[in-house]
């Protein structure tokens, strides 16, 4: 799957599972389970104990799933994940070397901003989405209605305070996807492995996410 294709599928589904897990092992069932439920793109973050392996194990046994790497803090943390096999790279905040490696490497990059100027700074360096976070603590979707006024051509991806009850508020403000961690894939279901209900929960999100673009 190429830059363009991965791009396209992340647009598609408007959801990406940012899976954080206490194991390897809660990782991959979470990624199986959310896939599953309907959403074929799984966010392993680096947080997660030996997320690299994770990220490769997955590429090999998911092919249908669209596996990329989240909190990537640097550019040397990029490279470990691309050479797993991640498809997409995700950061916290703004590092920029880790935008122009993506970018040499012809990757999608959803590089972290919060504030206009880390956004424009995002953007302009090559980032194909900026991630707004944390979007909750600073106006939740009113922010990402803001920020589309003056940038309306830059795809904005709020993580942070992304549930259930605000995934179409947050859609209805314009953005381009969600970034949905605890949210969606909850300790409680890793924990117990209660795929059932990470499954059924995945649906709702999907459905949310749908009819708040229909109504769009």
């Amino acid at each position: 799957m190429n830059k363009e294709e991965v791009r396209s599928r992340i647009l598609e589904i408007g959801i990406v599972p940012v899976i954080r897990a206490s194991s390897a092992a809660e990782g991959r069932f979470a990624a199986e389970a959310v896939s599953r439920g309907g959403i074929p793109i799984v966010e392993i973050t680096m947080t997660v104990p030996g997320a690299v392996e994770v990220i490769s194990e997955l590429v090999r046994d998911l092919p249908e799933v669209l596996v990329g790497a989240g909190t990537v803090l640097d550019a040397d943390m990029a490279r470990c994940c691309l050479d797993a096999g991640a498809k997409f790279l995700v950061s916290p905040g703004l590092d920029l070397d880790t935008v122009k490696l993506a970018t040499s490497k012809n990757v999608v990059m959803m590089a972290g901003a919060l504030t206009p100027t880390e956004v424009l700074t995002a953007w302009k360096a090559g980032s194909d989405f900026v991630k707004i976070f944390p979007c909750a603590q600073v106006g939740g979707p009113a922010y990402i209605k803001a920020l589309r006024g003056p940038l309306p051509q830059v795809p904005l991806v709020p993580t942070g305070g992304v549930s259930l009850e605000t995934a179409a508020d947050f859609i209805s403000a314009g953005a381009a996807a969600l970034g949905v961690g605890g949210e969606l894939v909850k300790k409680e279901f890793l924990q117990t492995r209660r795929a059932d209900l990470l499954e059924d929960l995945t649906q709702r999100f999907v459905r949310v996410v749908r009819n708040a673009r229909r109504q769009a």
